[in-house]
């Protein structure tokens, strides 16, 4: 008996400390982070942000402090955009992965291509879905042609600069052959990048030819299997419990932007107040180019 306590109070206390979860307390679950990285990668405009790296930085770091984390698993839901800021997202995180030892999971949703594929590369291991867009490893570039436009309207371009290449590919003059090549260069070295990161993240699981794998094709996630860009079919819930046991922790780690701000479309970075007109303009063009990423995977 504990001294200075009566029988029925010691009962009292033997029943509060049947009833506490030990066993859980001895054997915590372990947890995964779930980081969420959906929407074209790059800005938007002056209203809305997308995935950049100043805007997710903060959140991805607090995903590898979470105690008891046995891994990170990233949701991605992209058509891509920004090549650079698609490469320092991924960076960032395989070198968080590195230092903490920690291993990254990817899981596409409806659509994982181009920058978002690059974002998926930044795993250890890639899973989607039968129906997932996977791939799309490419560069494109695209922009619209007012010449004709201005010549029925009796408008005159006048431009001056000091460097000769400087107004390369104006929209508002025809288009000069050779700025034309010298945009391909460019495209061609960010392919380079982006066919030595899939190289290095998914070597030998690698099954296609590289004239297959890096044409800018995009593919089921079912045939993305095949192709060995994705180790699997999966869904991240079902997977991290196989994995780990139904009693598995998992914490979506978010924006730390006000909710109000997430449901308006602006991002962690965004940032609202007064717009000149020619700010909305912008958006508006911005909310067209973005509809039109999306539409390329018939989304």
């Amino acid at each position: 008996m504990f001294m200075g306590m009566s029988v029925r109070s010691q009962f009292d206390l033997r029943s509060l400390l049947a009833r506490l979860p030990i066993e859980k307390l001895k054997n915590p679950p372990p947890v995964v982070a779930v980081l969420r990285l959906s929407g074209v990668i790059g800005t938007l405009g002056p209203i809305r942000s997308g995935l950049t790296l100043a805007g997710l930085e903060p959140t991805i770091e607090r995903a590898f402090k979470l105690p008891r984390l046995a891994t990170v698993a990233l949701s991605i839901n992209s058509p891509g955009g920004s090549p650079v800021q698609s490469d320092l997202i991924a960076r960032r995180i395989r070198d968080l992965a590195a230092e903490k030892d920690v291993p990254v999971v990817a899981f596409c949703e409806d659509v994982a291509a181009s920058g978002g594929y690059w974002l998926a590369c930044a795993a250890d291991e890639v899973f989607a879905r039968e129906s997932s867009i996977v791939g799309s490893i490419g560069v494109i570039s695209s922009s619209f042609g007012f010449t004709g436009l201005m010549q029925r309207m009796g408008v005159e371009r006048r431009i001056h600069t000091a460097g000769d290449k400087k107004s390369m590919l104006d929209p508002f003059r025809k288009e000069d052959p050779k700025d034309v090549a010298r945009l391909k260069a460019i495209q061609e070295d960010i392919h380079e990048d982006f066919r030595s990161l899939v190289r290095t993240r998914r070597g030998p699981r690698l099954k296609g030819d590289d004239k297959t794998l890096f044409s800018g094709e995009f593919w089921t996630g079912r045939k993305a299997v095949e192709l060995g860009l994705i180790d699997g079919l999966g869904e991240l819930r079902q997977t991290m419990r196989t994995r780990f046991g139904d009693k598995v922790i998992l914490r979506k780690v978010e924006s730390a932007a006000p909710w109000w701000r997430r449901r308006m479309g602006f991002g962690a970075t965004g940032s609202i107040g007064l717009f000149e007109p020619r700010d909305w303009a912008s958006g508006v063009l911005a909310a067209v180019e973005e509809r039109a990423l999306w539409s390329r995977y018939g989304l």
